[in-house]
């Protein structure tokens, strides 16, 4: 039968409303979450990264990924990430991007072959443009220099101007056909 602690144990409890401190040796690292979205092509590795950065193997075979969710732990400086990874399907029959790959997203690893000159076409846009210059914080020449860097196609808009807003889709379709050089060609069906 228990009547306390024993004798040489004791605690003080802090004083009401006052938030209570524990204090060690070690202080635990902070958990930050972070969600991540790998997109590329088909077939350019982006199951294959993902697999060997969570579970530490290559495999040599797996069925095609439609979506797939990895979680690791990992320590960056002093800091425990929880680190969610969103591996897209490559394959042209899943291309609209589920809300899973828009929605409290951190960030993106865009991946592509070696092995191909094929390149992802990006169109960078500058939103708001409208605004006034005070209250912007990155200048036109800055985009400019950013989106060539990448090899992207820049354009400012504003959506609430509707400057633009056509454009950018314009831009895209046909960056997106210039890569693929099916621009302008004639497209037919052939059945086996």
């Amino acid at each position: 039968m228990l009547s306390g602690p024993p004798a040489s144990f004791s605690f003080v409890l802090p004083p009401p409303g006052s938030a209570a401190r524990v204090s060690s040796a070690r202080a635990m690292p902070l958990v930050r979450y972070r969600k991540v979205v790998i997109l590329g092509y088909r077939s350019v590795g982006k199951t294959s990264l993902a697999h060997q950065f969570v579970d530490g193997e290559f495999l040599e075979c797996y069925d095609p990924t439609v979506e797939s969710t990895y979680n690791k732990m990992l320590m960056v400086g002093k800091d425990e990430f929880h680190l969610q990874l969103v591996d897209t399907a490559g394959q042209d029959e899943y291309t609209i991007l589920p809300p899973s790959f828009s929605i409290g997203i951190h960030g993106y690893l865009l991946v592509y072959s070696v092995t191909s000159l094929r390149r992802m076409p990006v169109v960078l846009v500058g939103n708001k443009a409208d605004l006034s210059l005070e209250s912007r914080e990155v200048k036109t020449d800055e985009g400019k220099r950013l989106a060539d860097s990448w090899g992207a196609v820049f354009l400012e808009s504003s959506a609430k101007e509707n400057q633009m807003t056509r454009g950018i889709f314009t831009k895209i379709i046909e960056e997106i056909d210039r890569v693929d050089n099916s621009y302008g060609t004639e497209r037919s069906c052939l059945l086996m």
